[in-house]
C-alpha cells in the first residue's frame, strides 16, 4: 500500500489542465479543479499552472504536503518516462521536445512527480478502479484521435522503451489514408472522431439520403461524430453505415491485439464510445468474423466506466506504482 492514500492526478490537454486529488486505495477523487492550458506561451507557463492547481486542490483540502504521495501527469503524446521528459506532443503549440516536465513541475511543488501518456493513464485507471478491474485488459480511447494501453499479468505493458500500447497506430490498410503519426492506414486514420466527422461531410456532399445536413442545418463544419450519432440513432441509414464502417475497421484491430496477447477484456471509452452500442456492435461483430484461432465469445468488449476521470484516477495510481 502506498504510504500515503491521497496522490494528485493530473491530465494535461490542449485546451484545459485538469487536477484531482485521488484516494489511490479506492480509486475515488475527492476534489477537482482545472485551468487553461493556453500552450502558445510555452510549457514553462503550462508548468506554473500545473504547480498552482497542485497548490489549489491541497489548500480546499486543508491538506499539507507532507500528506500527498505525489503527483502522476497524463501527457498527451510521447513521453521518456525513465527520465521524466516529453519527447512529442501533438496537441499543444511550441517545443515540447526533450522537456523535463517532471523534474521543472517537482521542483515547482517540492512534490515527487511521475509522467505517463495519457491513454496508458486511462487504461490503468480502468484496469485498477473501473471497467477492466482484475483481468488482462486492452483499452481504446476514441476521440480526436484514438489511444490505448494494455494491462498484461497484472502490469501495464510499455515495452522497451514505453511507447507500447499505440493500439490506435495499428496498420488496418496498407494504402489507406494517411495518418498524423505519417504512416499509412492506421485505425487512427479510418475511424476516429474526425474521420468520422469525414465521412458525414462526404455523405452530404455526394447527395447520398441522409439527415446528416438537416441536423447540421446545411452547414458541414458542424458536422460531429456526436451529430452523426444522433442521426443514426434516429434511424438514418447513411449515418448507421459510417459508424458499421468505424466498429467494424476498430473490430480489425483488436482482432489482431487478441491474436497476440489474447486479453480477457476490451474497454471502450472516449467521446466516440458514448455512441454506445451503435459502436460496440459492429466492433463485437468483426471480432466473431475474424477470430478463428481464438473463442471471440471469451473476450468481453465493454464500454469504459470511469468516463473523464479515467485519466486523472489512472495518472495518480501511476504515481504510485513509480514514486
Amino acid at each position: 500500500m502506498p504510504k500515503n492514500s491521497h496522490y494528485i492526478g493530473i491530465d494535461l490537454g490542449g485546451t484545459n489542465i485538469k487536477a484531482a486529488l485521488v484516494n489511490t486505495e479506492i480509486g475515488e477523487i475527492t476534489a477537482t479543479r482545472s485551468t487553461p492550458t493556453q500552450g502558445r506561451e510555452g510549457y514553462e507557463a503550462v508548468i506554473a499552472r500545473m504547480d498552482l492547481l497542485v497548490e489549489e486542490i491541497i489548500r480546499i483540502n486543508n491538506l499539507t504536503k507532507d500528506q500527498i504521495g505525489g503527483i502522476g501527469v497524463g501527457i498527451p503524446g510521447v513521453v521518456d518516462i525513465e527520465n521524466g521528459k516529453t519527447i512529442f506532443l501533438t496537441n499543444l503549440p511550441g517545443n515540447w521536445r526533450d522537456i523535463p516536465v517532471r523534474d521543472l513541475l517537482s521542483n515547482l511543488t517540492k512534490l515527487p512527480v511521475a509522467l505517463i501518456n495519457d491513454a496508458r493513464a486511462m487504461t490503468l485507471g480502468e484496469w485498477k478502479f473501473g471497467a477492466g478491474r482484475g483481468v488482462d485488459t486492452a483499452c481504446y480511447t476514441i476521440g480526436t484521435g484514438i489511444g490505448g494501453g494494455l494491462v498484461i499479468n497484472g502490469r501495464l505493458h510499455l515495452g522497451v522503451d514505453g511507447q507500447a500500447g499505440e493500439l490506435g497506430h495499428m496498420t488496418i490498410d496498407v494504402n489507406g489514408p494517411r495518418c498524423g503519426c505519417g504512416n499509412r492506414g492506421c485505425i487512427e486514420a479510418v475511424a476516429s472522431g474526425p474521420a468520422i466527422a469525414a465521412m458525414g461531410m462526404k455523405a452530404v456532399v455526394q447527395g447520398q439520403n441522409t439527415i446528416i445536413a438537416e441536423l447540421a442545418k446545411g452547414d458541414l463544419n458542424c458536422i460531429t461524430p456526436e451529430l452523426i450519432c444522433d442521426a443514426a440513432r434516429l434511424g438514418d441509414a447513411a449515418a448507421k453505415e459510417i459508424y458499421e464502417f468505424a466498429g467494424t475497421m476498430i473490430g480489425a484491430g483488436i482482432a489482431n491485439i487478441v491474436i497476440a496477447v489474447n486479453p480477457r477484456r476490451v474497454v471502450i471509452g472516449g467521446g466516440v464510445a458514448a455512441a454506445g452500442d451503435l459502436l460496440l456492435d459492429p466492433i463485437r461483430r468483426a471480432l466473431r468474423e475474424r477470430l478463428f484461432l481464438t473463442d471471440a465469445e471469451q473476450v468481453e468488449v465493454v464500454p469504459a466506466q470511469l468516463g473523464n476521470n479515467a485519466g486523472l484516477i489512472g495518472a495518480a495510481f501511476w504515481a504510485v506504482l513509480q514514486l
